[in-house]
């Protein structure tokens, strides 16, 4: 999806990470197609769209799960946390502003959608080495039990 810079933005892009929470505590996490590194489950926020309900349409287009959503982990907007980016399919450089929500699995069936090679779920004490740089920071917020950031 995107290539992290520290370079200024051309314009700002609200979007939503979404930590999808296992019945073991687990987190669930995405190996992107773009970079072939491990990330949040997420995207945009489409206009006339709540941050809710992009959430939730990110969980079940990127792994095939109904999710709830169930809390606030923070709003991230710190450009050095990899939040100003450039699309390699267009070149456009943005700042995101990303709000982070954790979620529980109400049905549905795991599944990789065409942006991913794989999903896995991972144990704080076990998340993969080669994680994107926007993911990093709101997970070691939410398995600390810190809430309501706002970096």
């Amino acid at each position: 999806m995107y290539s992290s810079r520290t370079t200024s933005a051309t314009t700002v892009k609200s979007g939503v990470g979404v930590i999808i929470i296992d019945d073991t505590g687990r987190v669930l996490l995405e190996r992107r197609r773009d970079n072939g590194m491990w990330g949040l489950i997420g995207g945009g926020v489409d206009p006339g769209e709540s941050v809710a309900e992009a959430a939730r349409r990110e969980a079940l287009e990127e792994s095939g799960l109904t999710v709830e959503i169930t809390g606030l982990v923070g709003v991230y907007s710190e450009a050095g946390q990899g939040r100003i980016v450039t699309y390699p399919d267009n070149g456009d450089s943005r700042h995101l502003v990303d709000i982070v929500l954790t979620a529980k699995i109400v049905s549905g069936r795991l599944r990789a959608s065409d942006e991913s090679f794989e999903l896995a779920f991972f144990p704080a004490s076990g998340l993969p080495g080669d994680l994107v740089l926007p993911a990093r920071v709101p997970l070691e917020d939410y398995f600390a039990g810190r809430t309501a950031q706002v970096r």
